[in-house]
């Protein structure tokens, strides 16, 4: 395994956001093709980089993994969906908005084969590399997913969903909405478009009846 050299602050700035951007795209597609195993001399080439370069960002292959998973379940929000997201707070019908947003959202990771063949990628080498797991554990949701971390902390700043742990409401949301396709791509198969609907409507009944605050109706 590549052996990562201490870092102890990545580079910033605008040209340090391409290069990490690029790497974490060059480390996808490297890692979807060959595996965990797949070099750091291969993926900084693809990036365009050195592999000096690539243990700036990242500090170790283990890292780097880690943020090619999250890029990739971060992919379907892009664009119109973070606005959609971020706009969640103002929204008149949030439980019409939510659902809307969980719709594209979905749509997103099933359209996009990537988010789950990374997360099966990541099923199939932990019995080679249990580190993987570890470093996807410590990383916290929030950081993996910033869109949606920030759209709920905005809801409850402007008092219309009371979270007191942050942390389990993401992977809780996460849970209702996207877990369940994960799971099933993971035996080869998909739950169908009715099914998924039922899913998204109800998911999304279940966590704002569960965070409504205190008052006389559910999130609205």
């Amino acid at each position: 395994m590549d052996q990562a050299a201490p870092v102890k602050r990545p580079p910033s700035g605008a040209r340090a956001e391409q290069k990490r951007a690029a790497i974490i795209t060059a480390a996808r597609e490297t890692f979807l093709q060959e595996g965990f195993s797949a070099g750091m001399d291969l993926i900084a080439a693809r990036a365009g980089v050195s592999k000096v370069t690539v243990y700036n960002h990242f500090g170790s292959k283990e890292a780097l993994f880690t943020a090619a998973i999250a890029g990739a379940l971060d992919a379907p929000l892009s664009g119109t969906l973070v606005a959609a997201i971020d706009q969640l707070a103002d929204a008149d019908d949030l439980h019409t908005a939510l659902t809307d947003a969980a719709r594209a959202w979905v749509a997103g990771v099933r359209d996009n084969p990537d988010v789950l063949a990374m997360r099966n990628l990541v099923a199939r080498e932990l019995h080679r590399f249990p580190g993987l797991g570890t470093a996807w554990q410590h990383q916290a949701p929030g950081r993996h997913h910033p869109a949606v971390a920030g759209a709920l902390e905005q809801l409850v700043a402007k008092g219309r969903l009371a979270i007191p742990d942050m942390e389990v409401a993401i992977i809780q949301l996460y849970s209702l909405l996207l877990y369940p396709h994960m799971v099933f791509s993971t035996y080869g198969t998909e739950l169908d478009a009715d099914l998924t609907g039922r899913l998204i409507s109800q998911g999304v009944e279940m966590f704002l009846h569960h965070y409504a605050p205190a008052g006389p109706g559910p999130a609205r």
